[in-house]
């Protein structure tokens, strides 16, 4: 941002957090803004998605980049390097990053690995439906940026489900040419236990079936569940612990009023 005044608003979208993110964020100078303050009347909801749609209206810019915040190999090629298509091409109006992802064990680290929802339930759910965007890589990531002319015109489903909505919907939208992709090379982050990646795959397999019928792709004769039974070993046994894991759908941001 020193050197070159790409970044016109820095912002962290956070959701009362405690490990020192605002602390930090504060120190760097940008700007904090709660989820649970921005548009306080609507019903409340969780998750990511909730606070990528909230924040389109809060931020000002002509292009929205958005970066996850648990990037251990961070380098500011992670937002020049999705910004820059979107400077270069103006049919361009959606960019996923995309990247080698090695898995930790412990301290050391697999040279690949990591992406497993992807690769176990996003993709093989796009080739089954939607065999157009299984050509990006990663379509899960966590760092992308796009025009808000048409992040404004799309909806947002809350939770995990969003990435794999907004690729979905921005191409049923503005066509597969306003898609596109950059090698962003290694993405070193914290990766999240089995258990964590099966109720992210449930919230992501909602948005999925969600959109199938709203396309008239499926008929689902019954309502799918939002209940998640996770089955957990203790003293000897095992016992069922219910989750609840309801994604919504939020309605494009310009239908909201200001």
């Amino acid at each position: 941002m020193e050197r070159r005044p790409l970044i016109d608003q820095l912002c962290i979208i956070d959701s009362r957090s405690t490990d020192g993110t605002l602390d930090i964020a504060a120190r760097e100078g940008a700007q904090i803004f709660f989820d649970d303050e921005i548009l306080p009347d609507m019903e409340p909801a969780a998750g990511k998605g909730e606070a990528l749609w909230k924040s389109l209206f809060v931020l000002e810019g002509d292009i929205i980049a958005w970066v996850d915040s648990d990037i251990e190999n961070i380098h500011p090629r992670f937002a020049y390097g999705i910004i820059g298509p979107l400077l270069a091409d103006q049919e361009i109006g959606y960019v996923k990053a995309f990247y080698e992802r090695p898995l930790k064990d412990g301290d050391a680290l697999r040279p690949s690995g990591g992406g497993r929802v992807t690769e176990l339930t996003v993709r093989p759910m796009l080739n089954l439906f939607y065999p157009d965007l299984t050509g990006l890589i990663q379509p899960l990531s966590g760092e992308y940026a796009g025009r808000k002319s048409v992040l404004d015109n799309v909806p947002f489903f809350t939770g995990y489900g969003v990435e794999t909505g907004l690729v979905i919907d921005i191409y049923r939208r503005f066509g597969l040419w306003a898609l596109a992709q950059t090698d962003l090379e290694v993405r070193v982050h914290h990766n999240q236990t089995i258990g964590s990646l099966s109720k992210m795959s449930f919230g992501i397999l909602q948005a999925i079936f969600q959109r199938l019928e709203g396309d008239g792709v499926i008929a689902l004769k019954t309502e799918p569940e939002t209940v998640y039974n996770v089955i957990k070993q203790e003293a000897g046994g095992y016992v069922t612990e219910q989750l609840q894991i309801n994604v919504v759908e939020r309605p494009p941001m310009n239908s909201i009023a200001r």
